[in-house]
């Protein structure tokens, strides 16, 4: 309406003091900025994943979470797919026994319209896909696994889209897809610099000393994400994301495709298989109630921190790299539902 505040600048928008609550859905490299000064004017926070592109630029936040008492949200909506969750509750019911093994591969099929034709497909402004899209999958895997990863190797390149047809530096960029913008070496407008990789995959040894594995690709024609769970007592799998999809498990041996026992997922109302307005529900409930969230800001920094020493091992020989713990003092605050 006409008495809307509309500002280009958005440290007036928490000058306002009636506003309890804000949304940073930024591009990722302001992640940071951002939401600290929102969490330092008092403002409860949802922050769109990745949580920042740095590992240190998280633990600032999850620092200044601490301090200031503002309330800190990560919009990991994938906690609220229902093939997620139906996986979630077969693992917890203990079917296929203590889960050694996963893996997921991620196919984007839009992924080279979407992430190399405007600021992500610079390392300066994202570090790399394993944050914008490996951010969701990597906590994901650490949520039904149980467990957060200790060391990564990765394994990248960027094989594909620095071959395609550049825009100018003075020609804005469009990220808009469609499908007939196939194949990849016939289109063009691509971002004048391209420096991260194209495909990504990385190995994780887990705390708990589970082992998965994750991979990535933009130059693939189909856009799914399929996980696969090993436990002691069976396997599970899903086929589908969101909208209609399965899970399937195996707890009998044979050699055999069809498994014991399909699973099948109906789409909710909403974007993204309903996880959207899960999310949201969610977070006004945290902000008004203090409810114990399904997201967590400690799940969200470990993820990215797994995606920024997997690009670390893949620039620098494919050397194993470690992940740096967080402050007991911090985990134990947000364990407790940001509470001292």
């Amino acid at each position: 309406g006409p008495d809307t505040f509309i500002t280009n600048d958005y440290r007036k928008l928490l000058k306002i003091k009636e506003i309890d609550a804000v949304f940073v859905t930024s591009p990722d490299f302001l992640h940071e900025e951002q939401a600290l000064a929102a969490l330092e004017a008092g403002k409860a926070v949802y922050l769109e994943k990745p949580m920042a592109i740095t590992i240190e630029g998280c633990d600032r936040l999850l620092e200044t979470a601490y301090k200031t008492g503002s309330k800190l949200f990560l919009g990991h909506n994938m906690r609220h797919f229902p093939v997620i969750l139906k996986m979630k509750e077969i693992i917890d019911s203990g079917m296929i026994g203590e889960v050694q093994a996963g893996w997921c591969r991620h196919f984007v099929s839009y992924g080279g319209d979407a992430y190399f034709r405007d600021w992500h497909s610079e390392q300066k402004n994202a570090t790399g896909l394993l944050l914008q899209k490996g951010a969701h999958d990597i906590d994901v895997m650490h949520w039904l696994m149980g467990s957060y990863t200790k060391t990564v190797v990765g394994m990248g390149m960027l094989s594909v889209y620095d071959k395609c047809k550049r825009r100018s530096a003075k020609t804005p960029g469009c990220a808009k897809w469609s499908d007939a913008q196939w194949p990849p070496l016939t289109q063009s407008g691509f971002s004048p610099v391209i420096d991260v990789e194209d495909h990504n995959m990385i190995m994780m040894q887990l705390g708990n000393g589970a082992q998965a594995c994750y991979m990535q690709c933009h130059y693939t024609p189909d856009a799914e994400r399929n996980y696969t769970f090993i436990g002691t007592k069976g396997r599970i799998e899903n086929i589908g994301d969101y909208g209609t999809c399965e899970v399937h498990a195996w707890t009998q041996r044979g050699a055999r495709h069809t498994p014991d026992i399909i699973y099948k997922l109906k789409p909710l109302e909403g974007s993204h298989g309903g996880s959207d307005p899960a999310i949201v529900r969610e977070f006004l409930a945290f902000v008004r109630h203090g409810i114990k969230t399904n997201t967590s800001p400690i799940a969200a920094r470990n993820s990215v921190a797994v995606g920024v020493a997997g690009h670390k091992s893949m620039r620098k020989g494919c050397n194993a790299q470690q992940i740096p713990p967080i402050p007991a003092k911090l985990i134990k605050y947000f364990e407790n539902g940001q509470k001292k």
